[in-house]
């Protein structure tokens, strides 16, 4: 047997062996809700103090003198929730990075898993919750979360629900806007081209930056920017699907290939590759560094992009205008759908952030609801989120404004502000539209304008996640296999010589397939008409 053969024979094992350990020891922690806290809010029913564990994602990034588990925002949960009451909020560090693995051994142990703990994949909670391993926390909610249940909404709350029973406590995403694109209004300007509002007419004006090089870059002339990343290839691929009931599709990236529509949108981007439209080495290029680099030196007319990525301080925008004297970027809604009404279709997040679980094996249930409705009443998310008014932000109208001139040290108590507020993915100060107003009044001001303009195409003709009420299961046997997947299929299909796509398009697909995409498309069409027969 070949040393690589041997690896992965172990690394099949061990995932084996762990998946058997999960199952016993996640089911060996079973108790109900009533077991699990006393009315008062102690476990013992006594009001004895007692300590509650909750996760937070360690970055490595804490300035000295904190550290991931004291720090700031800490001692405000201790002084503020813990303290009053006769609670020791304890933190327990997960790093990022290994969130899923360090928390699948935390899980087995039974004893050593924090109270709250949370994960952003959805089929790593259903398996929690289908192994017996979670707390149902419907009827704690009902008793101790009022002002959670409140903020987070009966469509939030459906994301952490299994066969009816609420399983999770999902985060609130703030927005739902994803994407948005930009071009150079100056390169348009020296083609002579208004801004292009169709497929057809950005085509056009692609082959007019690759023939007249507005830029005279020659060589590094990029008409349009790519990566092999969702921000650049979902904007074109959903230009060309079809939903799959109303204007909502199936919630996982790698789906995208059970779509109708989906080898429409492989072929044009055969042809933009194929005519030296697009970045040659977008396959090299899956954490985007190349195409910030080559957008911030002026390298690229077109690309997409998530929708704040480029707003921040000294980050890409700023470092366009600084290096490239006379640039004019704007935002623009380009890609049409033939198959909506010409509409300008894309993405849009769900409704949910993270999930937010309490192990069944936890004491503290009840500890852990009161927490999290803690931070969902008064002002205590704005604080966690904000830090001080008058050091860290200013209210105006309203709504938190961070001040441009906060000092260092009032800046570094904010250090992990989003990882702490786990009920919250962004800054939710009310609906949708005040959430945003309130997130572009965060960036500098000379970007704010065209922030806007970026939010307000983000949110144009977008379609959303279908919320199923119980777990794919072909999600979780195959989605990482068929990930992995979409990613080859994009490369090699925009890679292909013209009259061999059809050849390397059907190979591709049918690998796909044999991975798993059989199975998961027959499940998902009938999970669909099932939840349309409800």
């Amino acid at each position: 047997m070949t040393g690589k053969a041997t690896k992965g024979s172990l690394k099949k094992w061990v995932g084996l062996a762990l998946t058997m350990v999960m199952g016993v020891s996640l089911l060996a922690g079973c108790s109900s809700a009533s077991e699990q806290g006393g009315a008062d809010g102690n476990a013992s029913g006594n009001g004895e103090r007692v300590t509650l564990k909750v996760e937070v994602f360690d970055r490595g990034n804490s300035p000295s003198p904190y550290t991931i588990t004291n720090n700031y925002l800490s001692k405000l949960v201790q002084e503020k929730f813990g303290d009053p009451n006769n609670i020791d909020v304890q933190f327990v560090p997960i790093q990022r990075s290994e969130e899923v693995t360090k928390l699948n051994v935390l899980m087995a142990s039974n004893t050593d898993v924090p109270d709250i703990v949370f994960v952003y994949d959805s089929s790593v909670f259903y398996r929690y919750a289908q192994q017996g391993g979670l707390t149902d926390v419907g009827e704690l909610l009902d008793q101790y979360g009022p002002n959670l249940k409140k903020f987070l909404g009966e469509d939030t709350l459906k994301f952490g629900q299994l066969e009816g029973q609420q399983f999770a406590v999902p985060g609130k995403r703030a927005i739902t806007g994803r994407y948005s694109s930009y071009i150079r209004q100056d390169w348009l300007d020296k083609v002579g081209l208004p801004l292009p509002s169709t497929t057809d007419e950005l085509y056009i004006t692609l082959k007019a930056f690759k023939e007249k090089d507005p830029g005279q870059l020659g060589s590094k002339n990029i008409p349009m920017g790519m990566a092999l990343a969702p921000a650049q290839f979902e904007t074109l691929i959903y230009s060309f699907i079809k939903p799959v009931s109303g204007d909502l599709t199936y919630a996982q990236r790698f789906e995208l290939p059970l779509h109708e529509g989906f080898k429409d949108a492989m072929k044009f981007m055969n042809k933009l590759y194929n005519e030296g439209l697009i970045s040659k080495d977008f396959s090299l290029d899956e954490d985007k560094t190349q195409l910030a680099k080559d957008v911030q030196n002026g390298n690229i007319g077109y690309w997409s992009e998530d929708v704040d990525a480029i707003f921040y301080a000294d980050g890409t925008l700023d470092n366009l205008r600084k290096n490239v004297e006379g640039s004019n970027l704007v935002p623009v809604d380009a890609y049409t759908n033939a198959n909506v009404d010409n509409k300008h279709i894309k993405s849009r997040y769900g409704s949910n952030g993270m999930y937010i679980m309490i192990p069944k094996s936890s004491k503290r249930a009840v500890e852990a609801i009161k927490y999290l409705d803690w931070m969902a009443s008064d002002n205590n998310l704005r604080d966690i989120l904000n830090g001080v008014e008058g050091e860290n932000y200013e209210l105006v109208d309203g709504l938190p404004v961070v001040k441009e001139d906060a000092t260092q040290e009032a800046k570094d108590r904010l250090f992990n502000a989003g990882d702490m507020a786990i009920i919250s993915n962004g800054k939710n100060v009310g609906d949708q539209a005040m959430n945003e107003k309130a997130w572009v009044l965060g960036f500098p001001q000379n970007n704010q304008e065209m922030l806007k303009q970026s939010i307000d195409i983000a949110n144009t003709d977008t379609v959303g996640p279908i919320i199923f009420d119980k777990p794919i299961e072909a999600e979780m046997k195959y989605g990482t296999a068929l990930k992995d997947k979409l990613n080859v299929i994009i490369v090699k299909t925009a890679m292909a010589k013209p009259e061999e796509f059809e050849a390397v398009y059907e190979r591709e697909m049918n690998d796909y397939m044999s991975l798993g995409g059989e199975a998961l498309k027959k499940e998902l069409e009938q999970a669909v008409q099932e939840l349309a027969a409800k």
